[in-house]
């Protein structure tokens, strides 16, 4: 039986590549002028809520924001968070791509040298049971698709379903409960307005 807390997912600030639209996998890359904003309002937002656990993917920009929100102290590390491994579509764009291979999704087109959504639900399937153990909320800071993926997991979908949910940068979506149910509470709340 589950402990019935709830997970923050919360994506990164802006950086050159969320703002021009290129597949940002492991490429490491540091938010913008604005995306540090974002981050910062994110803190304000969250005034020093206290979680039960938290955990950040790695790479520069997801740490970056957690810092920026006043959680880099308390943030544990996790590869589990890292954003989905797009191979040879890395830095790419959807429109470029669909030039040479029209009708292509980064959720229905094998991506060569790549993670496979399933292999990244794996890993955001060992998030969820980290968050189930924790004394109470989890906050997880990082990346647009493994977000999306993970929410999927979490309400039963298929990992592919995962197209079905926009992350904006630095939003703040919550997972919870409606009795034993486990449900999408709120999604992709822009915390742009914040001062």
């Amino acid at each position: 039986m589950s402990n019935r807390h709830r997970i923050y997912l919360i994506r990164h600030g802006e950086t050159p590549w969320s703002l021009s639209g290129q597949h940002t996998g492991n490429t490491d890359m540091a938010l913008t002028e604005r995306g540090r904003q974002q981050a910062a309002a994110l803190g304000k937002f969250f005034a020093g809520r206290k979680f039960a656990r938290v955990l950040c993917s790695p790479l520069s920009r997801a740490f970056d924001t957690c810092q920026l929100a006043g959680y880099g102290d308390v943030a544990a590390l996790s590869d589990d968070l890292k954003e989905w491994d797009y191979g040879i579509y890395e830095g790419k764009k959807t429109v470029d791509i669909q030039q040479q291979e029209p009708g292509w999704s980064i959720w229905n087109t094998p991506v060569p040298q790549g993670e496979s959504p399933e292999q990244v639900a794996v890993r955001t399937r060992r998030i969820i049971q980290i968050a189930e153990t924790a004394d109470g909320d989890t906050a997880l800071f990082a990346h647009g698709h493994v977000l999306r993926i993970l929410t999927a997991c979490w309400i039963g979908l298929a990992p592919t379903d995962g197209r079905l949910f926009a992350l904006g940068t630095a939003s703040v979506s919550i997972l919870g409960w409606e009795h034993a149910t486990r449900v999408l509470e709120v999604l992709n709340q822009d915390l742009s307005a914040v001062r």
